[in-house]
């Protein structure tokens, strides 16, 4: 069985290679062949395979810490990897019966997994007929499964799990930040899903399910939102710390073009230097502290106020990385806004990360606040 270490090990070997192929996977508008190769063959895509069907079986922290040197490279090759090692997990919340059938092949699925109920769902016998669009398919270009989600008759939130044969893939993904991650619509037309391989979306969000019953490990029973935090914070702190790597070759370099001023001789470019190096770690002292709470919480439960509380901090973990990425492009210099500098990738790739509506920093402030007062939780997404 692979180690922590081994995965962690693998993934900076990798890095290099991502750095490498960052701008054709962005002129590629979808993930690199070869970097998906290069992830299954590291165990890297398998790592959150329960051991039953061959994974590693490996932890929040493993994750956090491969995904978080991926994202150091390509920020868009980290997203897919993120996903696909945590939509592994997810498969595993399925019936045994689908279980097999997903994981029986080869050990492990390539599952793009769109949680938001945009599908229609008619119940018929055995199953569902599913007609829709699901936007946000990251991992759609290279899939064998998909995951897509809608509303029952009654209103209810339901996933169902098809091969990607049945759906078409609309190519749609025309983005100026993480352009490299291919996540274009699902497109559904009628297709029959197997009860079996339905999930009730309360079931998915609370977290245990018939399949979880399977494994021991608790952390197969954590629940749909807790368990997204896990997988994108990585891609966030990592990629803050490729800017910064980006950043620091910068200012090593640069000569003020009509002073003839070295910039690293400067006092501002000291203490700029300074703010953004401590800007870089305490963000990601921020993302290893919510991994723990969120591993630590694994195996004691989940409570509304943890829940409310991790959506906290992710929010503002991507609102400070966001300002944090922001005021290293502000001192860069116009010169690196061309696009064969690697830091204006970083910039808008994190620009668009940290707009996604899992973190969003208004909505998740007012559930704090909410919570305070004593009042429900007014949003899905906790």
């Amino acid at each position: 069985m692979t180690s922590s270490s081994e995965l962690i090990g693998r993934a900076r070997e990798l890095l290099p290679t991502l750095k490498a192929r960052a701008a054709e996977t962005e002129a590629l508008r979808r993930p690199h062949d070869d970097t998906i190769r290069d992830l299954i063959d590291a165990g890297i895509v398998q790592m959150l395979v329960p051991k039953r069907w061959g994974g590693a079986e490996s932890d929040l922290k493993t994750m956090y810490e491969v995904v978080d040197v991926l994202a150091q490279g390509c920020v868009s090759s980290a997203w897919i990897a993120a996903f696909y090692i945590g939509h592994n997990l997810y498969a595993a919340k399925l019936t045994p019966k689908a279980q097999d059938e997903l994981f029986g092949a080869r050990g492990f699925v390539l599952l793009p997994a769109a949680t938001a109920p945009t599908m229609k769902a008619e119940p018929v016998e055995g199953g569902w007929r599913i007609s829709g669009r699901a936007p946000w398919g990251s991992g759609v270009m290279h899939a064998d499964w998909v995951m897509v989600s809608g509303m029952t008759p009654e209103k209810a939130p339901r996933s169902f799990v098809m091969p990607v044969s049945d759906v078409t893939v609309d190519d749609v993904w025309r983005f100026t930040g993480m352009a490299g991650t291919g996540s274009n619509d699902i497109v559904v037309d009628d297709i029959f899903v197997p009860d079996y391989r339905s999930l009730d979306g309360v079931d998915l969000r609370k977290g245990p399910t018939d399949g979880t019953a399977l494994y021991d490990n608790l952390l197969y029973a954590i629940p749909l939102v807790p368990m997204a935090y896990a997988t994108i914070v990585p891609v966030l702190t990592g990629g803050l710390k490729g800017a910064l790597t980006a950043f620091e070759s910068i200012v090593d370099r640069r000569v003020r073009n009509f002073s003839g001023d070295v910039v690293k001789d400067q006092q501002h470019a000291h203490i700029v230097m300074g703010e953004m190096q401590i800007a870089t770690r305490a963000v990601d002292v921020l993302g290893r502290a919510h991994i723990d709470r969120t591993e630590a919480l694994v195996q004691t439960g989940f409570t509304t106020e943890d829940r409310i509380a991790l959506k906290g901090s992710a929010a503002y973990l991507a609102r400070t990385g966001r300002e944090v990425m922001q005021a290293m492009m502000a001192s860069a210099g116009s010169s690196n806004y061309h696009h064969d500098q690697p830091i204006q990738r970083f910039w808008r790739d994190l620009a668009t990360v940290t707009s996604h509506a899992f973190w969003d920093w208004d909505i998740a402030r007012e559930q704090v606040g909410r919570r305070h007062f004593g009042l429900p939780i007014s949003h899905p997404i906790v």
